[in-house]
Order: structure tokens, then C-alpha cells, then sequence
């Protein structure tokens, strides 16, 4: 009798060290998955600006970083009432010159409000389309561009119009076709599927 309950002592404690074990192994595994993104995260900042201040991570899209820029709220709201969403988060690479919230705020007033109506949609959408331009466009590419059209450098938009970028000051400034001018306010925020430079003014096609 006294055999049989040793043994069954034993076995308790067996199972008992046992699960002890395990829960610690699992609350550690957690713990280094949990450090593992905290590096990840800290990896995908590294050398990328904040936007409004809001850390951009180069494994996200356009989309994803851009929702958290506190200084980028209108034109997400922009965006979404334009149902471009799916065109800027696809794996495509794009270059957006994002306008800022005080570039909205410098149009008549009213204009916003306008064109985020339903019925103007098509023509938020050939505002915003003319804001972006296919491919990886880092500022570095970007001057080499005017350097070589000494001065002045033109790229096609998605909206399918023209924008004129070249340097004043030492600053990054964008030409609309209506003579209208922008300055890049933070270049280079690199995503996942292309690049962010921020912008001070929003930009007008014909």
C-alpha cells in the first residue's frame, strides 16, 4: 500500500514538473516572438522618416503607413471617398507626392468639401492620380532626372499629365500645369510597394 502511494506521489509530481515546464517554455516562446517583431519593427523603421508623427514602416504599403500620419488625415479621407484604396495598396511600385493636411487647408474654401461629394468623384480621383507616378522615385533619382534635363526634369502621372519637378533653394519643388508649386517637405518614406515624399501644396492637372 505504502509502494502505491509513493508511486502515485511521484507520478503527481511528474506531471506537475512536467506542466510547470511547459507553461514556462511556452510564456518564454512568446516572450522571443514577441522581442523577434520588436526587432522586425525596429529593422523596417530604420532610416525611414516619421510623417506626422508617426513611424513608417518599409514593410507596409502606402495605404497602411499613410492612415497613421496625423498630418495626412485629409487626404486618407480623400483617398477613400476617391475608392482609391486598392490602387495605391497593390504590389505595384509607386511614387505619391502626399499633399498635407495645411496644403488641403490653402485651397478656396469649400473646395474640399466639394470635391469629397460623390458626384465629384472622378474628378478627386484625376486630382489625387496626378500625385503619383509609377515606379521606385527616391529623391536621388528624382535630381539626377534635372540635372540631366539641366534644371528641370518632367514625368508622366498616373492621371496621365504631366508634373515638372527641379530644385529651388536647395529644396525639392513640384510644377503643376497650371504654373501651381509644391515643396517637398519630407522625402524618401519608403514603403512597401514604392515611395512617400510629403508635400507642402496640392497640385492641379489642366
Amino acid at each position: 500500500m505504502k509502494k502505491l502511494l509513493l508511486s502515485v506521489f511521484t507520478l503527481v509530481l511528474t506531471f506537475s514538473f512536467i506542466g510547470g515546464a511547459s507553461a514556462q517554455e511556452m510564456k518564454n516562446d512568446k516572450m522571443m516572438k514577441n522581442d523577434k517583431m520588436m526587432k522586425n519593427d525596429k529593422m523596417m523603421m530604420k532610416d525611414n522618416p516619421m510623417v506626422g508623427g508617426a513611424a513608417m514602416f518599409r514593410n507596409k504599403n502606402i495605404v497602411e503607413n499613410a492612415v497613421n500620419s496625423k498630418d495626412h488625415t485629409t487626404l486618407v479621407a480623400a483617398v477613400k471617398a476617391a475608392d482609391l484604396v486598392d490602387t495605391l495598396a497593390n504590389g505595384m511600385a509607386l511614387t505619391v507626392f502626399a499633399p498635407e493636411n495645411s496644403a488641403f487647408a490653402k485651397l478656396p474654401a469649400g473646395t474640399v468639401e466639394m470635391l469629397l461629394k460623390p458626384e465629384n468623384k472622378e474628378m478627386l480621383q484625376n486630382i489625387l492620380k496626378y500625385h503619383v507616378i509609377v515606379g521606385n522615385l527616391d529623391s536621388g533619382l528624382i535630381m539626377k532626372a534635372i540635372e540631366r534635363g539641366n534644371g528641370k526634369a518632367m514625368f508622366m502621372t498616373v492621371s496621365g499629365d504631366m508634373l515638372t519637378m527641379m530644385m529651388e533653394g536647395g529644396k525639392l519643388v513640384l510644377m503643376d500645369e497650371k504654373g501651381g508649386k509644391s515643396m517637398v517637405t519630407i522625402a524618401d518614406v519608403r514603403q512597401s510597394n514604392g515611395y512617400i515624399h510629403s508635400i507642402d501644396s496640392v497640385l492641379m492637372p489642366n
